[in-house]
């Protein structure tokens, strides 16, 4: 199992998180509709719903699960880089290791505790507390499972590819990732 190995799976994962949130980011436009219909509906027809209420915290709660993943894919996580900017790339390289492996480490942990927490809500057939909400609320837990599974995997991807960058890799195709951005920078 060579580093052409590993880059591959790596690439794979960095894909499959890529695609799930691509897919994902199209419950945006539902949420904007959903909402909008049910402001209209609320003060111009007098008529809101439990369940549509219910259904926009709940979009809301698979976009935000799993978007963390998404951005931290796509490079547009949120850094402070008031020391980080002036490390040198080796260093650099380390602190996104180290900082990616505990990423990796607390996500896995929440997506087990998740787990159990999502089969106790299958099993009590738990739904909406409020008359005429949603059920299966285990539904939408399952996200949590999901999105924190996907968190790991984005940081194992962030872990191996700055694990090759403290080794001296410095192209997309070295890292095993497709990343135009990285190679315009290095100047390929």
């Amino acid at each position: 199992m060579g580093r052409g190995f590993i880059t591959r799976q790596v690439e794979r994962l960095d894909q499959i998180v890529g695609f799930v949130g691509r897919q994902i980011a199209w419950l945006e436009f539902a949420l904007v509709g959903l909402v909008a219909g049910n402001v209209l509906g609320r003060y111009f027809f007098s008529a809101g719903t439990i369940y549509l209420q219910e259904l926009e915290w709940h979009l809301m709660a698979v976009l935000a699960l799993i978007g963390v993943s998404y951005g931290i894919n796509r490079g547009e996580e949120v850094r402070v880089d008031m020391l980080y900017a002036h490390y040198r790339p080796r260093l650099k390289a380390l602190v996104d290791a180290l900082s990616s492996a505990l990423l990796t480490a607390v996500a896995l942990a929440l997506a087990w505790l998740s787990y159990k927490y999502v089969a106790q809500s299958y099993a009590l057939g738990e739904g909406s507390p409020d008359p005429g909400g949603l059920p299966h609320r285990f539904l939408l837990k399952a996200f949590l499972v999901i999105g924190f599974g996907l968190l790991a995997a984005q940081g194992i991807v962030e872990t191996v590819k700055a694990v090759l960058r403290f080794g001296g890799a410095t192209s997309s195709h070295q890292l095993g990732t497709q990343q135009p951005e990285l190679d315009n920078a290095n100047g390929k």
